[in-house]
């Protein structure tokens, strides 16, 4: 931003989404859609493969706190997935705790799993995924 003005680098319209798993090691349970209604019929057909493994949740709320919020802030589609904390806030955020003994595989797997599968899809769509409006 400059002047109030959004000042796209030479690579800005070939971003068509952001996808950010950055809250510990739990499992995918869904995504939080920033208020992008536009994609939420997207979405469910992406997770509905993934039903079984607990990841249904659909959310227009926006989360905070976290790396998708500079590209949702300049008008690229930014998500977080919903996870489960498993010993996020009270042991491995931001601490010396935060290390590979703490992970938890399965979860790891199925989160690695469906965002790949979410990437691929987002490469394989014709259009790039619906944009929200700029305030």
């Amino acid at each position: 931003m400059k002047d109030g003005k959004l000042i796209k680098g030479a690579d800005y319209d070939k971003i068509s989404a952001y996808y950010n798993l950055d809250n510990g090691t739990g499992r995918i349970r869904g995504v939080y859609l920033q208020g992008n209604a536009a994609v939420k019929s997207i979405f469910e057909t992406w997770l509905a493969p993934f039903s079984d493994l607990d990841a249904k949740t659909l959310t227009l709320a926006n989360t905070g706190g976290t790396d998708h919020l500079p590209f949702d802030a300049i008008g690229i589609p930014g998500f977080q997935f919903i996870q489960d904390e498993i010993e996020y806030g009270t042991r491995t955020h931001h601490s010396n705790q935060d290390n590979f003994d703490r992970i938890q595989a399965d979860d790891m797997k199925q989160a690695a799993t469906i965002m790949a599968a979410f990437v691929y899809q987002t490469a394989m769509m014709d259009e790039k995924i619906p944009r929200k409006a700029m305030r």
